[in-house]
């Protein structure tokens, strides 16, 4: 009986229940693209993260800050002066440390032994400066005295004259080396690229003579697998070229870490230690473990980095977790508030009805039971309404896929200063070089918030059919023959 009347109702209303349900529908999608948005702003960062992290890194160890002077760490190069009347090419590297701050080997292993600490692993990153060129002779002019001899104006009877034309002419080439450590290969900024042709190191290529080059940067260079780059006169193999996921890569060159310890004169030196925690949502509790027990040492978290991140996606991260979330709340309360005044309103144009039913012996829950069933369904319809109505949104957004940029760094520091990342630049009084991402905004939609969203349906329906079930009940028969006319 309930469901056969329910079902009669239902049809005899269709405009009303599709008001109710479409009121309902609108503010279901509009959480539901909210919430889509604000889990791939979140997608989008930790892309960005990855970019200097590498995949699977929760947490970066580095050297504290200390106030040394960088004076005596500035590059030198030293050419021979060549008296044997040849202009041939010179060259000189200079392979310095990033940030001048290393840490010791022993402390990758100290790290790994922390409370909550997965794994951890050692990396080196280096920057590389080669100066090369060509001194050109300029020629000595004597001043002219008629009769070709020399002139003995000059002190001590030198003759008198002028150098006319040389000089020098070198060109400057910087670029990035990271020395992995190719025992751990699931760890590191290399991670955050794909081979794309070649291959990657094997374990036991802990000495070995060979680099991965960054696609760009193989381009730019003209380099490839089987291509030889030199690096301080040490010549390296190209075994593959590496493609990063997203914007820039972590470094120019990859080779191992034992040979880039080896180029820097860093022995058994590291200058970021990788971590992976057991359990990501204990990386508050672990970052303090690290800083309480490994001395001299400053831990950079994901949510540390997140903080550094600004532009374009910054800011709609911000619009879609405030504005989004607030304006999401403000639609559903009205929508809920309408559902309700409708379903009130409804009941309140139904008095003959219920007043004749319960003369004919329904009790007031009967009634109640019945007014709540409708709106239940209602609420039901605007979800299955609302679901589909925010999965075609997010379905835009993903197929649209707004470009949004992020920028990374700009802040001082020893370690890298704001993104504690191995590229950040920046020894003692140094700025961090600003790194800019573009990235792809997606919408993913995920069970968690479809199930939200049948929640809210549900939530509706029961706050409807609470309003006209509240009113249902107050109703007597008496109201009902006050209607006949």
């Amino acid at each position: 009986m309930f469901f056969t009347y329910l079902r009669r109702e239902l049809r005899r209303r269709r405009k009303a229940a599709l008001v109710v349900a479409s009121g309902l529908a609108l503010g279901i999608a509009l959480v539901i693209v909210v919430n889509s948005v604000s889990s791939g702003m979140g997608k989008a960062q930790d892309k960005v993260l990855q970019s200097l992290y590498g995949l699977g890194t929760d947490m970066t160890v580095t050297k504290a800050a200390s106030p040394t002077t960088s004076t005596s760490q500035r590059p030198r190069f030293q050419f021979d002066a060549k008296d044997n009347g040849s202009d041939a090419e010179q060259s000189t590297d200079r392979v310095m440390v990033q940030g001048f701050q290393t840490l010791s080997t022993a402390t990758v292993s100290k790290v790994g032994k922390q409370s909550g600490v997965s794994d951890a692993v050692g990396g080196l990153s280096l920057q590389v400066i080669k100066v090369s060129g060509q001194f050109t002779r300029g020629q000595f002019q004597q001043n002219g005295n008629g009769g070709g001899g020399f002139s003995r104006g000059g002190e001590g009877g030198q003759p008198q004259g002028e150098v006319k034309g040389g000089g020098a002419d070198f060109d400057v080439n910087n670029y990035s080396v990271y020395g992995t450590d190719v025992t751990k290969p699931a760890l590191g900024p290399l991670t955050s690229s794909k081979i794309s042709s070649g291959r990657t190191f094997t374990t036991a290529e802990t000495n070995a003579k060979v680099a991965v080059v960054d696609s760009a940067y193989a381009k730019e260079k003209k380099l490839k697998v089987g291509s030889t780059v030199t690096i301080k006169s040490v010549k390296f193999k190209v075994v593959g070229v590496a493609t990063a996921d997203s914007g820039d890569s972590a470094a120019n060159l990859y080779i191992p870490l034992t040979q880039a310890q080896t180029l820097s004169d860093s022995k058994n030196k590291v200058t970021t230690i990788y971590v992976k925690a057991t359990d990501s949502q204990q990386i508050d509790s672990v970052k303090s473990t690290i800083q309480k027990n490994v001395s001299g040492t400053t831990v950079t978290t994901s949510a540390d980095l997140a903080d550094t991140v600004s532009g374009s996606l910054s800011t709609a991260s911000s619009l879609a977790t405030n504005v989004g979330k607030w304006l999401s709340i403000a639609v559903l309360v009205a929508a809920f508030l309408v559902a309700g005044l409708l379903t009130s309103s409804a009941v309140s144009r139904r008095v003959r009805e219920f007043g004749t039913l319960k003369a004919l012996g329904w009790k007031s829950g009967r009634v109640t039971r019945q007014v709540i069933g409708e709106a239940m369904v209602n609420g039901l319809l605007g979800g299955a309404l609302g679901i589909a109505l925010g999965l075609a949104g997010a379905y835009t957004v993903t197929a649209i896929s707004p470009t949004l940029q992020a920028q990374m760094g700009g802040g001082g520091g020893g370690n890298g200063g704001g993104m504690g990342g191995p590229f950040g630049g920046g020894g003692p009084g140094r700025q961090t070089a600003s790194k800019t991402l573009d990235v792809a905004l997606t919408a993913p939609v995920s069970l968690t918030t479809v199930a939200l969203a049948v929640g809210l349906a549900v939530a509706g329906g029961l706050i409807a059919g609470a309003f006209g079930g509240w009113r249902a009940s107050r109703l007597r028969p008496a109201d009902a023959l006050r209607r006949v006319e």
